[in-house]
């Protein structure tokens, strides 16, 4: 299996360079053709296949997109000595001449629409015949779409309606510089492309999961299809509980995972619950140097995603110690103080990190990353069901995930809103650090007030003393910044696009 592994990682990695806060991709992968190649063969479309892949292995979903989420919502802290980019996030007040690092998310999930659209344009050209043998053509066709719809799914949610790019092989301004979409429109295409993906995904593609666990399925498109209809203005509460049901009754068999440490704890990954993760081998070209951002104190800088007071609290007051112990861990001598946790850097008081991967390995972890699990879309089912009027069901769904780390059983007896109001605390004890919490306050229409009704503080050091609490200020999250700001650069190079509200 390992050597599967190391293929398939293989495969879809690329090199990344680490540099501030950013690390800078490779335009040109061996495994990835530009517009300039040819596509004539079968190996020609895989090596294609895996260039589009690869952008699972930038700096957005290596961590940034943790940041995005946990760190604007009530999970997290910025860390890392007080940089101006997170500090900026967490206070919701983002510049309009934003910081490069905004158009770098942009940029490198366009760059991964970008190659999803060449191999959809190019695909029915190419003749070789082994492309037509079991079905691989449409599966090629498949998984490109599902890789394009991915990257929108995040690009809307991030910045709302966006340019709707798919044909990326011209450099006319006149078709490039194209106006925004409405987010409806955005949303439409995803689900364009998703059904294109259940058409034609298989299940799996055998039975070893370092194959299935890796690559976009059927599984993985349905999970995506529940996620898109939830998360849309629109919302639609019945084709989320269509699509949940594909997943929980999918032939490919996904199943919660007894023991919720061993999920993360580096040793079980390829489990009967992952849907789809990136695959990262330790102490290779082909390792996650994210994991570095959140944890390994013992390198003596400052972390970035520091647990909150609030979410630890969340943890003990329903006496969750699995998933505390799992999600966050606390260390003490550090080489720095903590505005929050720990002002003055006293030896003995501990400060608690992300400890969702739990190896950094010096920038070379083998952790790997999951995109899509099953305990998600069962939470995601239960919030359908609760809306859909079924608070019998919705309870025992939530009671599956609460079970399997020795929580009691909520009652089925809550109203609506009281359920509602389990669910999404459900899911933030189970899903932190998962970068999900943010779509999860902003989709229960609760972003706003969850955030300035935080009372969370920092503190200073004066010689050695503390000082009194300073509320940290939320007042600027308000309903023109649960969207983030399309970035200066890409206003400036297109006068068609328009600035988000508040910016």
């Amino acid at each position: 299996m390992k050597n599967k592994l190391i293929y398939f990682a293989g495969l879809f990695f690329m090199v990344l360079i680490l540099n501030s806060c950013n690390s800078f991709l490779n335009d040109k992968p061996q495994t990835s053709l530009t517009t300039g190649n040819a596509y004539n063969s079968t190996s020609d479309v895989e090596n294609a296949l895996a260039g589009c892949y690869q952008i699972f292995y930038t700096d957005y979903y290596q961590w940034e997109n943790v940041m995005l989420s946990d760190n604007r919502s009530d999970n997290a802290y910025p860390g890392g000595s007080g940089e101006e980019t997170f500090v900026d996030e967490d206070l919701f007040q983002v510049p309009t001449t934003n910081s490069h690092c905004y158009n770098f998310w942009w940029g490198q999930l366009y760059q991964g629409i970008s190659r999803a659209n060449i191999l959809l344009e190019k695909l029915p050209q190419v003749k070789d015949p082994k492309l037509d043998e079991n079905n691989r053509r449409a599966q090629v066709a498949g998984e490109a779409s599902f890789l394009r719809a991915f990257h929108y799914f995040e690009l809307v949610k991030l910045f709302g309606g966006v340019p709707l790019e798919l044909l990326s092989n011209t450099a006319d301004p006149a078709i490039t510089r194209k106006p925004r979409s409405t987010e409806k429109q955005v949303y439409d295409q995803i689900e364009k492309d998703l059904q294109v993906a259940v058409a034609n995904l298989p299940d799996s593609y055998g039975s070893d999961p370092s194959v299935n666990k890796v690559r976009a399925t059927k599984g993985a498109a349905n999970a995506l299809l529940a996620k898109i209809w939830a998360q849309r203005s629109d919302r639609d509460y019945s084709k989320v509980l269509q699509y949940c049901s594909s997943v929980t009754d999918s032939p490919a068999g996904y199943a919660l995972w007894p023991d919720y440490n061993q999920i993360f704890d580096g040793a079980h990954y390829l489990n009967s619950e992952s849907i789809l993760e990136i695959p990262f081998i330790e102490g290779s070209a082909n390792s996650n140097w994210g994991v570095e951002l959140f944890l390994a104190p013992e390198d003596g800088w400052q972390k970035y995603c520091v647990p909150s007071k609030d979410l630890v609290a969340a943890y003990d007051k329903q006496g969750d110690s699995i998933r505390k112990k799992t999600n966050i861990i606390f260390y003490n001598n550090l080489a720095w103080p903590d505005e929050n946790w720990n002002p003055c850097g006293d030896a003995g008081t501990k400060v608690p990190f992300n400890y969702k991967q739990e190896h950094p390995a010096g920038w070379a972890s083998g952790d790997h990353l999951y995109l899509l699990r099953l305990a998600d879309i069962i939470l995601l089912k239960a919030e359908a069901q609760n809306e859909l009027a079924h608070a019998d069901l919705a309870a025992s769904l939530v009671n599956q995930i609460r079970s399997r780390v020795g929580l009691p059983a909520i009652s089925s007896g809550l109203s609506k809103d009281a359920m509602r109001t389990a669910i999404l605390d459900e899911r933030r004890l189970e899903l932190a650090f998962e970068a999900h919490r943010w779509d999860d306050l902003v989709r229960a229409g609760v972003a706003v007030s969850v955030i300035t009704g935080l009372n969370e503080f920092k503190y200073t050091c004066t010689d050695g003393v503390v000082s009194a609490p300073i509320k940290i200020n939320y007042s600027k999250c308000d309903q023109n910044h649960l969207l983030m700001p399309i970035p200066q650069s890409e206003i400036d190079a297109n006068p068609n696009l328009t600035q988000n509200p508040g910016y």
